[in-house]
């Protein structure tokens, strides 16, 4: 997560039903609803940077995620602790026989925060919502999620996913799309397509998006009165302070949550969030530096460990280094780092090098692929056939950031930067803020190798190599390499091939092609990420989607 992708009726329900989980029963509400919760307690949580917007239709970040994910649920879900579609606002759902249409059953008795009903008629509301944006609404600015997943909107400009809503009866409603697609519903499972208050949304004018400088400015709506159905809503956000504060729901369906409130403190950074936690003004925070992961359980800390659901690349770019058009040359580079190495020292306990674009619990992972192993003197040899032997790399790396893949930039690169000079390739160094010129910068071309990465959405190959790949917009493919848009459109036609075997092997054969052949960038590794919670703190479950919920946490007063 970044800015942030058998024709007999049978088979196709088989590999587009069972295969996602449909029919499982959803975790959360195993009690059969009501009960539990009504404890109560505040439970403090350290953000590390302050929500986009509180309207997660328009938000790209993880911070204004962290926020809608306790607020709002889509149509499905994820089963705790795994990126296994479960049930959610939808109780099943099932494709017809061509898989362009898709019947939801809708679980009954729902209601959002104001008092509307959630129903078929809702749901559709939400879906012509988001199709319909216009202006500013209706660009990759504002509504990335919606491009990246969707395509365009009703205005046509572009070729769109979704094609409509028809609510069928008050529980029970169809999403029709204009092409199948192996990522449907899971990607309804992400916080940018939660289910909305239609009642809310026209009061406080949640389309209300104007462009003003560089930015936009977003409604009252986006800034006041988010309005989900979930266990937890929202009461207040104090700027000021730096506080998001969100009260138990009384009235949700399912367990009530266990703590009255949950406030998300926003501390910048890490060692001051860390020192808070122990001071005991928080309770819990996210992405703690792998140093300290000893120090945190030393002090009676329960440090939570996700499954490593995303990659760390080295990107090549040579509009930047005209030396890396020669695939000899990007395989020197290749060559050069020592990616077990890296992982050794540089990344926490867990992690893994890595062979292709996705991690191995992704369906379509090429068990048979092995990259080329680090071999410094085939790199030079390589850099002299290329006539690069004294090429000298633009390369940039962020700061005033932390991610899941990339928890030490600084580090990181500084690793990769001597391998590189050991095999006689000057570094030319560029770092910049992560959100003050460094994505630019790297969107615009200026890098010849730069350090990013991905935490997967959904489990499908589509979110991995088709973010990195499919998109002749995206970074990899604005004329970057000549078999650009030729990848884009097999990474298109594997994504829509209805039979799971077929699919799967399409897709090896891609993740094969795509380091062996292609090779735009460098796949380093798999980085299990942290979650840090108090003494005493309990009933939180680490995701690999980082999709963590906070209304069953029990303190350690309780």
């Amino acid at each position: 997560m970044n800015r942030t992708r058998s024709t007999a009726t049978l088979a196709l329900a088989s590999v587009l039903v069972l295969s996602l989980g449909a029919c499982a029963k959803s975790e959360r509400d195993s009690s059969g609803g009501g009960g539990g919760g009504g404890g109560g307690g505040t439970f403090t949580f350290g953000a590390a940077g302050a929500p986009k917007t509180l309207d997660p239709f328009y938000a790209t970040d993880g911070e204004t995620f962290r926020v809608s994910r306790q607020i709002f649920q889509g149509l499905v879900g994820f089963k705790d602790g795994t990126a296994e579609v479960a049930p959610d606002l939808a109780t099943e759902w099932k494709p017809s026989a061509d898989g362009l249409t898709w019947t939801f059953t809708l679980r009954e008795g729902v209601k959002f925060h104001d008092g509307t009903a959630f129903d078929a008629d809702a749901v559709c509301k939400n879906f012509e919502r988001m199709y319909g944006q216009t202006g500013p609404g209706a660009t990759a600015a504002v509504s990335q999620y919606w491009t990246d997943n969707f395509g365009g909107f009703k205005d046509g400009k572009e070729p769109s996913l979704y094609k409509s809503c028809t609510v069928k009866d008050p529980k029970t409603v169809d999403v029709a799309l204009t092409r199948v697609t192996s990522k449907f519903p899971a990607l309804l499972g992400l916080p940018s397509f939660s289910m909305q208050s239609p009642t809310a949304m026209e009061q406080y004018k949640a389309n209300d998006v104007k462009a003003q400088g560089e930015g936009f400015v977003f409604s009252e709506y986006a800034q006041k009165h988010p309005t989900g159905t979930g266990p937890l809503k929202f009461e207040s956000y104090d700027q000021a302070n730096g506080t998001v504060t969100l009260v138990r729901n009384d009235d949700y369906y399912g367990d009530k949550a266990k703590v009255a409130k949950v406030v998300f403190k926003i501390i910048p950074d890490e060692s001051t969030r860390r020192q808070e936690l122990q001071a005991g003004s928080i309770q819990g925070y996210d992405l703690p530096n792998p140093v300290d992961w000893q120090a945190l359980k030393d002090g009676g800390n329960e440090v939570m460990v996700r499954p490593a659901f995303n990659l760390l690349y080295l990107g090549l770019n040579p509009k930047a280094n005209p030396e890396l058009k020669d695939l000899k040359v990007r395989q020197a580079i290749q060559m050069a780092i020592n990616r077990d190495q890296i992982v050794k020292t540089q990344l926490p306990e867990g992690a893994t090098a890595a062979t292709q674009f996705m991690p191995d619990t992704v369906a379509g992972y090429n068990k048979q692929l092995q990259v080329a192993p680090y071999d410094p003197e085939k790199a030079k040899s390589l850099l002299k056939e290329a006539g690069a032997e004294n090429m000298t790399l633009n390369f940039w790396y962020p700061s005033e950031v932390t991610r899941p893949y990339m928890p030490a930039p600084q580090r990181l690169y500084e690793a990769m930067s001597s391998d590189l000079q050991k095999v006689g390739i000057k570094v030319k160094t560029t770092t910049k803020p992560w959100n003050g010129g460094y994505l630019d910068g790297v969107d615009a071309g200026q890098a010849g190798a730069f350090l990013l990465g991905w935490t997967g959405d959904y489990n499908t190959p589509d979110n991995f190599i088709g973010t990195f790949f499919g998109d002749t917009k995206n970074r990899f493919n604005t004329g970057m390499y000549p078999w650009g848009e030729q990848l884009s459109q097999d990474l298109k036609k594997a994504d829509g091939m209805v039979d799971e075997a077929q699919r799967n092997a399409a897709y090896e054969d891609l993740n094969a092609k795509i380091v062996q052949e292609y090779l735009p960038a460098v796949p380093i590794s798999h980085s299990p990420p942290a979650l840090v919670l108090a003494k005493g703190v309990g009933g939180v479950t680490a995701s690999p989607l980082t999709d963590e919920k906070f209304d069953q946490v029990t303190l350690p007063s309780n």
